[in-house]
């Protein structure tokens, strides 16, 4: 751990605090960075400018300006998280990266992993520690499917619900930033309500039992949290697949696949395992969804 913020009711228990955290530093011979650390006081809400620690150690520790904020674990924070720059700032970057792989020369399914990858864990990472509206989500899924239109990988008139089924399943493996947002929501909210932290009954069973049953505990709980996590993402991905196959003209295509006359996954492979341009496989996935009046081939002998 190389980031830590610690948390008093006042400077005395702070105080104390600070000493603790110095004395383990010093047993595992660990240096402070005192020119990242910053220092402040809360007394009803506000900053105050005048901090007492006592020792030369803590003083040394620059105290916060109130006009500015400090960055732990990526997030810029002063007496509260300052939602809004933070949201303005996250947006930036993660349009900023979409726009560098949508003019990457990449395959149609390579851009889609690259933005699974790297452009949607940036907002990722702030859900549930940053206030998102669904609104604001929304908006970004929007502007999402409008690049990918702008850069030739999204038809104008393909159905949108298809863009976030998975490649294996007829969709495009897109990830939806307010899907994304639900599950990490949902995984948050289930972690907080449990009665009492699973990190915490390792912990205290390690008091009385082997190394290998502490493993073995921390395993199982592991495994429940992914089979959650699996669970509501499969919702979600079943959700969208019923919208776009319910669609009187998108959907003609998934809803005429009989499964006892067609392989479906073979039907779909192509989009799973082809290696074609991002223009193609658009132009391809308006036609199936009966978007395209007419389909020219021009061939040449």
């Amino acid at each position: 751990m190389d980031d830590l913020k610690l948390l008093g009711r006042n400077e005395n228990d702070l105080k104390n605090e600070m000493k603790i955290v110095q004395t383990f530093s010093k047993d595992i011979n660990i240096n402070f960075g005192l020119e990242k650390c910053i220092r402040m006081c809360l007394k009803r809400g506000r900053v105050q400018s005048k901090m007492h620690i006592g020792s030369t150690f803590e003083n040394d520790i620059k105290k916060l300006n109130p006009r500015k904020a400090y960055k732990y674990l990526g997030i810029e924070e002063s007496f509260d998280i300052q939602h809004k720059n933070e949201k303005e700032k996250l947006k930036k970057e993660y349009l900023r990266r979409m726009r560098l792989v949508l003019g990457a020369a990449l395959s149609a399914n390579n851009k889609i992993q690259a933005i699974r990858s790297l452009e949607v864990p940036v907002l990722r990472y702030s859900f549930g520690i940053v206030n998102w509206h669904q609104k604001e989500l929304q908006k970004l899924d929007r502007k999402t499917r409008k690049l990918l239109t702008i850069h030739g990988q999204h038809h104008p008139k393909a159905d949108g619900d298809r863009l976030y089924v998975p490649r294996k399943q007829g969709g495009r493996g897109l990830m939806q930033i307010e899907a994304a947002h639900a599950v990490e929501i949902t995984k948050l909210l289930e972690y907080v309500n449990k009665k009492e932290d699973p990190q915490i009954k390792v912990v205290r069973k390690h008091q009385h039992n082997t190394d290998s049953a502490v493993l073995q505990t921390a395993r199982c709980l592991k495994t429940e949290v992914q089979r959650e996590t699996r669970n509501m993402k499969k919702s979600i991905v079943e959700e969208t697949k019923e919208k776009w196959h319910r669609k009187r003209m998108h959907g003609q295509l998934p809803r005429n696949l009989d499964e006892k006359l067609v392989d479906v996954e073979q039907s779909y492979r192509w989009l799973k395992s082809g290696d074609i341009k991002g223009e193609t496989e658009s132009t391809i996935v308006a036609a199936q969804d009966q978007a395209i009046s007419k389909v020219i081939l021009r061939i040449k002998f």
